[in-house]
């Protein structure tokens, strides 16, 4: 198994102007694909931000956003990915709302969708978003990969049912700059008690009233801190290595103590 580099892209979203989003991200994307990224993310709404005005901002399944990752990762070869508000064509049609889908696109055309299972209640996110009821977990170049969103994170229980068959977590964000610590320790947690890779994108910036302070961050199985970015857009690069993640659980056996 070899590793598996993954660029994080931490940046500014214009509000509600895809086009002006994807102009300004088609650059960083080929940046990172430059870089040597097989995986490059996004955050959280990346072609939006993180509005509740889901009449104005829903789109279909496949839309423009998604349409986006699949060019990128076409143009460049790579697997690119972030979410998006994303109407399912499955919805009952008396109730439209979006769901928040975390899209990973593949340089051969695949598409694997995560919808966020946790819309975030404390802002009544679940008024205005559909949540998910599925795990997505997805085999990059022999590293398998979980997808998560943002709030997902506060929620234990759901990484320790994926850890055994992840590698390592992707979790997209739109974390404001406030609940900063929280994204911290919650991320380093993650990983140590998952003995998993776990990889956090975050904006910056200000958007719908709040400010982010990005602190993207790229986490090894034992909690040590390989890339990591505050205040600014930046792209962070870390090698996900599988063969690192199983000599951990075997050396130090703490799965397998679960009840």
């Amino acid at each position: 198994m070899s590793a598996l580099r993954v660029a994080a892209i931490q940046h500014e979203i214009v509000w509600h102007d895809r086009d002006a989003n994807f102009e300004r991200l088609a650059p960083m994307i080929a940046g990172a694909a430059a870089g040597g990224a097989r995986l490059v993310l996004l955050t959280e709404t990346f072609s939006t931000g993180f509005s509740f005005d889901t009449d104005g901002i829903g789109e279909p399944e496949g839309g423009p956003s998604s349409q986006f990752l699949l060019e990128q990762a076409a143009t460049h070869g790579v697997w690119v990915g972030g979410s998006c508000p994303e109407i399912s064509p499955d919805a009952p049609p008396d109730d439209p709302r979006p769901s928040n889908s975390f899209v990973v696109a593949g340089p051969d055309g695949t598409v694997h969708r995560y919808r966020k299972i946790h819309p975030f209640s404390h802002a009544e996110e679940e008024k205005y978003v559909r949540a998910g009821t599925e795990f997505v977990t997805v085999e990059i170049d022999g590293v398998r990969v979980s997808l998560f969103v943002c709030y997902d994170l506060r929620f234990a229980d759901e990484f320790w049912t994926l850890a055994v068959d992840t590698d390592a977590f992707l979790v997209v964000a739109n974390w404001p700059a406030k609940r900063r610590l929280h994204w911290q320790t919650l991320l380093r947690a993650r990983a140590i008690e998952n003995q998993a890779y776990v990889v956090g994108v975050n904006r910056v910036g200000t958007g719908g009233g709040l400010e982010y302070s990005g602190d993207s961050t790229i986490i090894d199985p034992v909690g040590e801190v390989l890339a990591s970015g505050a205040g600014g857009e930046t792209v962070l690069f870390a090698d996900i290595d599988p063969a690192f993640v199983a000599s951990t659980r075997s050396h130090f056996r703490f799965l397998q103590d679960r009840r």
